[in-house]
This record gives structure tokens, C-alpha cells and sequence, in this order.
């Protein structure tokens, strides 16, 4: 039998690679100007070996996409983890929701010019770089499961949700991080620190709610809630 590894391993370097490649240029320049034969120059590549691992610009985007989510979901995981091994001192609620949304304005801090166009394409449906399209569903997917790590937490902590709750808070903060996200784009302060503030009053807010949405007498509401996202597909 032959061994395939290492062509396997030489197959995703080169991948890496013509992804870095295209991302630095998106980064530098936006995402309309660069074509796949500057990626293919840039990266030392034949055009057809581009073509081969990314049969277009928008699948490349589809990749970064990817990329972000894989680090946010590691990012959030092990933080909660880390933290929960502190049985003495576990995080609260508002805490583990401030540790998402800062740390997805960490991953894509310098990813402004390189995200302002395919946020163009979000209410075209049938568009590959639609965050709400069937292209990106498995990535909104991952997106939503993080939130629900984050409201689900271990025996150490002394607070819980309603079932209900913890079904439809982690759209919800989905939604909010996605708002988040584009008005980071515009964001022109230093370090980002309107983005920030906004981000800490968001949640100051949601903490608030999620204490009010939790009393009995609102359950009636929060099954039209469920209703109606379960009518839109959005949850099972």
C-alpha cells in the first residue's frame, strides 16, 4: 500500500497558503479589486492550482468565514473551561456572554476591509457570502451552538434557564453579535472602544431581560417566541 500522508499534508499547506495569500490581499486592498490570477501571482501558484482549491473569490470568503468560526468556537470553549475549573469563583452569565462577543471582535479586528464586502451580499439569499443564505448555514449553525455552550452551563454554577430560554437566547445573541459585527465596521475609534462600550451595554441590557424572561408568568410569551422561530425554521 502506498502512503498518501504526506501528499495529503504537502495538498493543505499548499491550501493554507493560497488562502493566507488571498486573505492578506483582501485585507490590504478589499475584496473587489483582487482577482484570482493577482491570488495565484501573489502565492506562487499557477492559476489552475488556484482555481483548484477555490473555484472562485466568494469560496475563498466561505473559507475565511470558516477559519473565524473554528477560532471563535475554540476561543469561547476554552475560556469556559479555563474558568470553570474555578469552582471557588465560576463566571457568571454576563460574563461568558461578554467572552463571545469580545473575542469575535478580536478574531476580525483587522479584517475590516476584507468583511465590508461580503456584509453587502447578507440580504441576497441565493448569494454564496449571505450570512443568512444556504451556503453559510453549516457556519450559522456552529455560530449559534457557541451561544448555547454559553448559556448552558455545568453543575458549578448556581443559576440556570428554562428550557425554553436556552433554546431561543442563543439565536438571539446571534443576532446581536452579527449587529455587533457591522457596526464594528463602521466603528472609527481607536482600539475599537465604541464597538466595546456598545458590546457591554448590549449585554448589561440582555442580562436584564434574561432576569425579567425567566418569571413564570412570562412562559405563555416566550412559547409565542419559540412559535414563531420554530415557523421560520430557525429552531427544531
Amino acid at each position: 500500500m502506498f502512503n498518501t500522508a504526506p501528499a495529503t499534508k504537502k495538498s493543505e499547506q499548499t491550501r493554507k497558503h493560497i488562502l493566507d495569500t488571498a486573505l492578506d490581499l483582501f485585507r490590504t486592498h478589499g475584496f473587489d479589486p483582487v482577482t484570482m490570477r493577482d491570488i495565484a501571482k501573489k502565492s506562487g501558484s499557477a492559476l489552475g492550482a488556484a482555481y483548484y482549491y477555490f473555484p472562485s473569490k466568494e469560496s475563498l470568503v466561505v473559507a475565511y468565514y470558516q477559519t473565524v468560526q473554528d477560532e471563535h468556537t475554540r476561543r469561547v470553549h476554552e475560556a469556559i473551561n479555563a474558568a470553570g475549573m474555578n469552582a471557588k469563583k465560576p463566571l457568571s452569565l454576563r460574563e461568558r456572554m461578554g467572552i463571545a462577543m469580545h473575542s469575535k471582535i478580536d478574531i476580525i479586528f483587522h479584517d475590516r476591509k476584507l468583511l465590508g464586502a461580503p456584509f453587502r451580499y447578507t440580504g441576497i439569499p441565493d448569494h454564496p457570502l449571505s450570512f443568512l443564505g444556504k451556503g453559510t448555514a453549516h457556519i450559522r449553525q456552529q455560530a449559534i451552538e457557541v451561544f448555547r455552550e454559553v448559556v448552558s452551563p455545568g453543575a458549578e454554577y448556581k443559576y440556570d434557564l428554562p428550557k425554553d430560554l436556552k433554546e431561543s437566547l442563543p439565536i438571539a445573541l446571534w443576532a446581536l453579535h452579527m449587529g455587533l459585527m457591522l457596526y464594528f465596521l463602521y466603528d472609527d475609534s481607536l482600539d475599537a472602544k465604541k464597538t466595546r462600550k456598545l458590546i457591554d451595554n448590549s449585554l448589561d441590557l440582555t442580562e436584564t431581560f434574561i432576569g425579567l424572561a425567566k418569571f413564570p408568568l412570562l412562559k405563555p410569551f416566550r412559547g409565542k417566541i419559540m412559535g414563531i422561530l420554530r415557523e421560520a425554521e430557525l429552531v427544531g
